[in-house]
């Protein structure tokens, strides 16, 4: 019989539990530590956790010589090196005195984030990160994400560093930025749901909610249609959908301020214009059809690449409020 000393059982580490708040991917670049400050900020704002993460694989060389084989990287150096610019990421954003935890996770950086998202408020990060800890994370791990995450997703891009007390002294003023969050809109069920997202935050800022709706000019490109298009008339028929939207709005946010704009042109162009005067610009993560044609849905990664404030991508989701829609007037349905 053997003696239970000679096998003691050895004691698991309790597991770190899956964060609810704010997550924000950090890599030690430019680019993150501006999306650290926005994070930081709107965790504060919502009174939530603010979560830091970093991520990282052990990379394998192949060894060259006379005795062929594969050399690794020392996991501990790479962790230590993780910790590192997660502890002078904490230091950054110390003085707003947020709620922060911090994590160095093994894995790869997009399925790591993505994990995340399927607890988290929200998930935070920048449009592309050029060398920095985590090599990639925010180049193309962050064109995944939003289209993959379980909530909803924020990019902050480089040039928001001004706006954010992050620039360069001798850099051009940014834009002054309006008490407005913008949301665009083009007749979809996801539009809708992000329009009330659009409206939470909103609230949250004490700003005013502008929707867009963009519709492309007429070219060319169109006469293949047998009868001509009556713009004046499609015009018509959108600025009813928006008006009856805004009253479905208005029934939910009596005391937001809401302003609707009907323009002709790029999608992009137009929104890319509005963000750099919006303290947040909100799109959904895919268009059907709609009135604006697949506005959100390529128009979405458009934008990103090209904003000059912060965007949030919201995914699709079942809500109670969205039910009582067709009673204040004409929908288009996709």
């Amino acid at each position: 019989m053997s003696n239970p000393q000679e096998n003691p059982t050895v004691a698991q580490p309790e597991p770190i539990p899956a964060p609810t708040g704010i997550v924000v991917g950090i890599d030690g670049s430019e680019q993150s530590n501006c999306a650290l400050i926005w994070a930081a900020r709107e965790a504060k704002l919502r009174k939530s956790q603010l979560h830091l993460v970093t991520a990282y694989t052990v990379p394998i060389f192949a060894a060259s010589g006379l005795d062929g084989g594969y050399a690794t990287v020392d996991d501990d150096v790479i962790r230590q090196g993780a910790e590192a610019v997660l502890r002078e990421a904490a230091g950054k954003v110390a003085d707003l005195q947020v709620d922060l935890d911090a994590r160095v996770e093994n894995g790869d950086a997009a399925g790591v984030l993505l994990e995340l998202s399927e607890t988290a408020e929200l998930l935070v990060f920048g449009t592309r990160g050029r060398g920095g800890f985590m090599g990639r994370l925010l180049g193309s791990v962050s064109s995944a994400l939003p289209a993959h995450a379980k909530c909803p997703t924020v990019t902050i891009p480089l040039s928001c560093a001004a706006r954010l007390g992050e620039g360069k002294v001798d850099e051009e003023p940014a834009p002054e930025v309006e008490n407005i969050v913008t949301v665009g809109v083009d007749g979809s069920g996801q539009a809708l749901y992000a329009v009330l997202v659009a409206a939470e935050q909103a609230e949250r800022y004490g700003a005013t909610l502008r929707v867009i709706c963009a519709v492309k000019p007429y070219t060319g490109s169109l006469s293949w249609i047998p009868a001509p298009v009556d713009r004046d008339a499609l015009f018509a028929e959108i600025q009813l959908q928006l008006d009856a939207g805004e009253k479905w709005l208005s029934s939910h946010f009596p005391t937001l301020p809401i302003e609707v704009q009907l323009v002709e042109g790029s999608a992009v162009d137009v929104l890319v214009k509005a963000s750099e005067t919006s303290e947040l610009l909100v799109m959904g993560t895919k268009g059907r059809g709609g009135f604006a044609g697949m506005m959100l849905g390529s128009t979405t990664d458009g934008v990103r690449h090209h904003t000059k404030g912060p965007v949030m991508v919201v995914r699709n989701h079942e809500d109670p409020r969205l039910e009582d829609r067709s009673g204040f007037g004409p929908l288009l349905q996709a």
